[in-house]
């Protein structure tokens, strides 16, 4: 008889081995809506387009920075810390196994938001940004699933936390 074979054995073992899939579902997720978002900005957007008159508007921006304006030109350092977040994310996976959902659906759009950039600056040595609200920075969907991954580590840290 297989040790896991138990009553409940292969439940757990099943519960143990696919509990990293809302990680992997946000990474992927992200990742691909960031990339085919991406893919039509370069294939079709050849001018600004008004969504909402001085509100929102989709405008093609080669960023060769992060986020804000900061590290502008400076490609090679923002690969190393993006493969360090991916590093960190792989030596961690354990504690990423182990936590909440909105822990691991945090870290998997983290992840995912990531490498999207990461993508565009291997390719293109600048990330695609095409969301303009006009008073903010122009930024991407890679930005906005890192933004909302932060959000959520954030509320799964304090929920732990009392």
């Amino acid at each position: 008889m297989h040790p896991l074979a138990g009553s409940r054995g292969l439940i757990f073992a099943f519960r143990g081995r696919f509990n990293l899939q809302r990680f992997w579902l946000a990474a992927l997720l992200s990742l691909l809506a960031d990339q085919a978002s991406k893919s039509l900005v370069l294939k079709l957007l050849f001018r600004e387009i008004t969504i909402l008159p001085g509100v929102m508007a989709f405008r093609y921006v080669a960023n060769p920075g992060a986020a804000f304006g900061l590290l502008v030109n400076q490609t090679q350092l923002l690969i190393l810390l993006t493969l360090g977040l991916g590093l960190a994310i792989v030596v961690g996976h354990q504690k990423i196994r182990a936590a909440n959902a909105c822990f691991q659906w945090g870290v998997g759009l983290l992840f995912g938001g990531a490498l999207g950039n990461l993508i565009d600056r291997l390719r293109f040595g600048y990330v695609v940004d095409f969301i303009d609200f006009g008073f903010w920075p122009v930024f991407n969907l890679a930005d906005t699933a890192i933004v909302f991954g932060v959000v959520l580590v954030a509320i799964a840290v304090l929920r732990s936390n009392p």
